[in-house]
């Protein structure tokens, strides 16, 4: 059975090799949905569970058309903002639902996208992901603090060699697990305090 210290660093490995899409390596020129996708799956293709997942798919990008989570292309095109935008998405799906993605993303579409005035997409964007580095640190120090205290878990309990590495899995599992859960809260009523805010109420 693998151990739980070699769990943990191969997480830290794959951790330290996380990069996000830098906005100078998306074309600035407008692609088509097939380009779309090939970029897509190319660039993310670290953080991808199994490796014949896709990253993006036709379909999925014609859902978040539909759900207003991506304004329609041009002609069948896609511009360096929709891409930034499917970039965001690809974060939040597994996290939000697509109303709450869509709550979330329409003021940025609409002051942001392609704006006449004001800070654009990218620049929201690279503000964003410019922390990436020192988020990145935190929650591996996060991971790791956690990993310490459950490594201590089940102590004097009279559980040894593989039924106690298993169980000191399981609470570093929970442990993880609580911290999403309750994160994930906290995004969902900030969201709804949002849905709430009479400036950021849908246009008729």
């Amino acid at each position: 059975m693998k151990t739980n210290e070699e769990r943990l660093q191969k997480i830290l490995e794959h951790l330290d090799g996380l990069d996000y899409i830098s906005p100078e390596t998306i074309p600035n020129i407008d692609l088509y949905m097939d380009q779309v996708t090939t970029f897509m799956d190319k660039h993310l293709s670290e953080t991808k569970r199994y490796p014949d997942d896709k990253v993006l798919t036709k379909t999925m990008i014609n859902n978040y058309a539909k759900n207003n989570l991506l304004p329609a292309p041009s002609k069948k095109k896609y511009t360096k903002e929709h891409i930034l935008l499917l970039i965001f998405i690809y974060y939040f799906k597994n996290l939000l639902s697509f109303n709450d993605i869509e709550q979330l993303f329409r003021p940025i579409t609409e002051k942001h996208f392609n704006p006449s005035d004001g800070m654009p997409l990218e620049a929201i964007y690279k503000e964003v992901f410019s922390q990436e580095d020192s988020d990145l640190e935190r929650i591996k120090s996060d991971i790791l603090e956690k990993y310490q205290h459950s490594s201590k878990t089940f102590e004097e309990k009279g559980i040894e060699g593989d039924d106690l590495e298993y169980l000191r899995l399981f609470s570093w599992i929970c442990e993880l697990s609580l911290d999403v859960y309750v994160k994930k809260q906290v995004i969902e009523q900030l969201i709804d305090d949002l849905r709430e805010d009479p400036s950021l109420k849908k246009k008729k």
